[in-house]
């Protein structure tokens, strides 16, 4: 992509969008760095302490601003005037900016390119790419894709939506690398040449509706994964989903399908589970099915992990042509220990557990983390509404929460929604939820936070606010 002297607006500058401008000025681009926060607000919330010596997506320290000014990149910050939006020949989209600003629009019109921060890094990536995409198991799966592609003596990069801005591994990348994105549907609804060699869709559940409008808008931003793929590369789909195979059925995919299936029938699949054991066949359908693991072998809770496992080896296969160098798949299955903020553990107190799943931002997430336990739960649920139903959380919390303690902006819905399932108490802040938890507790107790809701009322992102809720514990494990 030829970018010398193309004037360039940059919205947003959060961990993509600050790779987004440092890639494009160095490459020649005039860019403008556009964010709503002020310097003030963004050098502020770099200041508040952060657990594990880590900052949290959108915490800028001040010499990270004064870089972007010395690599070129003129900053605009504490709105978006107008004239940006005038002058600019291209415009990279964060995924975290409204894509509704009337200014957007009126460039759309005019023919200014917008595109997303994947699609601006993909016309600079080499190699080829895994995409991974889905209401939830993105992370997870992107993260395992990784380390099996890694254990097969692949050269691997890993990042998207997952933490790590494409645009930041541009340099890394060469002729044989495989690049592991996560994409949202955020992204994926700006691209406009990405080409993902092989596509992978591990669910599609209602998710970001506030944002898509409808179901249908929602689904064909994910399907967009699959638009620039050929008849030479792969998509790797959940065959017991139905917004899955739905999506499939309605729009299409020009690409190779490889399925997966954690329920019969299993005839179908590539990757399959019988008898509590993972198959494989060749992709070729020459040679016999072959045994890869066992569930009770996959150190991670819950069904919806063995299925990410399933995933990860399906397109993990795709890459190798087959089902070659099981063992070494295997190994790396086995001492995977699961991503941050995803059913992590985080200490037993006096004999109560506490476990973080901040990344269950919606529903259908949380009916899986909610399913990973036998039950004597205490969940803390609530942040911002996605659109989402709750109701269809009342079976499972009959059966396995004792409390539910709300917290956030969505307290009055759910609570209206959930109203006498199970007893419910409402909390101001963390520090507060988590305490409010202890006392309702009693040993053999779970203190579970897998919220249902996005993070953005409160915090600056679901890993903000995961960390603050360990942060609570860890305050009181020492108080004890």
């Amino acid at each position: 992509m030829e970018v010398k002297a193309k004037r360039v607006l940059v919205l947003g500058l959060a961990r993509s969008g600050v790779a987004a401008a440092r890639l494009l000025a160095s490459h020649g681009a005039t860019v403008t760095a556009n964010d709503a926060k002020t310097e003030d607000e963004l050098v502020a919330a770099s200041a508040e302490p952060a657990t594990n010596g880590a900052t949290p997506a959108g915490r800028h320290a001040k010499s990270e601003l004064d870089a972007l000014r010395e690599a070129g990149v003129l900053l605009s910050l504490g709105g978006h005037p107008e004239s940006l939006f005038e002058h600019a020949d291209l415009i990279v989209m964060s995924p975290g900016v409204p894509a509704d600003l009337p200014a957007l629009e009126r460039a759309r019109a005019r023919g200014v390119e917008i595109i997303s921060e994947p699609e601006l890094a993909g016309r600079f990536l080499k190699g080829r790419m895994i995409g991974v995409t889905g209401s939830n198991g993105k992370t997870t799966t992107t993260t395992l894709v990784g380390e099996l592609m890694r254990a097969a003596g692949a050269d691997v990069i890993v990042g998207g939506n997952i933490g790590t801005p494409l645009s930041s591994l541009v340099d890394k990348s060469h002729d044989r690398t495989w690049t592991v994105a996560e994409l949202s549907s955020f992204q994926l609804e700006l691209i406009d040449t990405l080409r993902v060699h092989v596509a992978v869709v591990t669910n599609i559940t209602p998710d970001h509706l506030d944002r898509h409008g409808t179901l249908e808008n929602y689904v064909r931003a994910k399907h967009r994964i699959f638009r620039y793929q050929t008849s030479e590369d792969w998509a790797v789909l959940n065959a017991c989903d139905p917004g899955v195979t739905g999506m499939v059925a309605s729009l299409g995919v020009a690409s190779r399908k490889v399925y997966f299936a954690s329920k019969p029938p299993a005839e179908t699949a590539s990757v399959y589970l019988r008898d509590r054991q993972v198959f494989a066949r060749p992709l070729d359908g020459a040679g016999d099915d072959v045994r890869v693991i066992g569930i009770d072998e996959i150190p991670l809770r819950g069904m919806h992990n063995v299925e990410n496992v399933m995933t990860a080896v399906a397109a993990t296969f795709c890459t190798l042509g087959g089902v070659g160098q099981i063992p070494a798949l295997v190994r790396a299955i086995k001492t995977f220990k699961g991503v941050e903020h995803r059913i992590e553990f985080v200490a037993d107190i006096q004999g109560v557990k506490f476990y973080n799943d901040s990344k269950a931002t919606n529903v259908d997430s949380t009916i899986k983390s909610l399913e990973a336990f036998d039950g004597n739960l205490i969940v803390i649920l609530g942040g911002k509404d996605k659109g989402s139903d709750y109701s269809v959380l009342a079976p499972l919390v009959e059966s396995r929460v004792k409390h539910i303690i709300l917290l956030g902006a969505a307290s009055d819905k759910i609570a209206a929604q959930l109203e006498g399932v199970r007893p419910m108490i409402r909390a101001s802040s963390m520090g507060e939820a988590v305490r409010r938890g202890v006392e309702l507790a009693a040993a053999g107790d779970t203190i579970l936070l897998a919220p249902a809701c996005a993070s953005f009322d409160m915090f600056d992102n679901y890993e903000h606010r995961g960390r603050v809720f360990k942060e609570e514990v860890r305050k009181l494990s020492a108080e004890c």
